[in-house]
């Protein structure tokens, strides 16, 4: 076996990224501090064709070098907004019938891998801040709750790594529905 070079991938170019077909999700980044946790994030998004990022409140937006360092140009291909409030992106959201999840631990929280995605739907997933995670009033007003089960000492995963998780989880969700 040998590894394959970049030009052998068949990655999309970012005009096609922008034209291609999304997967239903939208990512909803509440106060994170990190500027590489954002970038990895995007970089993400890219990977799973992402509708769209929010960054809302302390969250930094691009252009910053720090975030290019992580997101490798993804910052050009995904789209991306920056608001003040989260609760008002949620506010907007649900108003479009789009459901919203938190993923933190709280009460009566879903286990990830129990959680049954319908294909009809279109999600947005919030996460929060790497300290104190995703602020009450934003996990109040969501539809959802979705806990990463976790089974070693540690109490939390690191935000861009719950991210990565979470919406791998939901997009090989999403592709098991497709199959006919």
């Amino acid at each position: 076996m040998r590894k394959l070079k970049n030009s052998e991938l068949d990655r999309l170019d970012v005009e096609t990224f922008k034209g291609a077909k999304k997967t239903p999700i939208i990512v909803v980044l509440d106060n994170i501090r990190s500027l590489n946790n954002i970038g990895s994030v995007f970089r993400t998004a890219d990977a799973f064709l992402i509708e769209k990022i929010y960054l809302c409140g302390i969250t930094a937006t691009p252009p910053h070098k720090d975030i290019h360092k992580t997101a490798l140009g993804a910052t050009d291909s995904v789209a991306w907004e920056y608001a003040e409030s989260t609760l008002e992106v949620l506010k907007e959201l649900k108003e479009n019938n789009i459901e919203t999840i938190a993923i933190e631990q709280a009460e009566n929280a879903t286990f990830l891998n129990d959680y049954a995605i319908e294909a009809t739907k279109k999600y947005a997933l919030v996460f929060g801040n790497e300290v104190k995670g995703v602020a009450q009033e934003v996990v109040t007003h969501c539809d959802t709750i979705i806990e990463i089960p976790q089974y070693g000492t540690k109490h939390s995963l690191n935000i861009s790594v719950s991210a990565g998780v979470v919406i791998w989880d939901f997009w090989s969700k999403l592709q098991l529905k497709k199959i006919p």
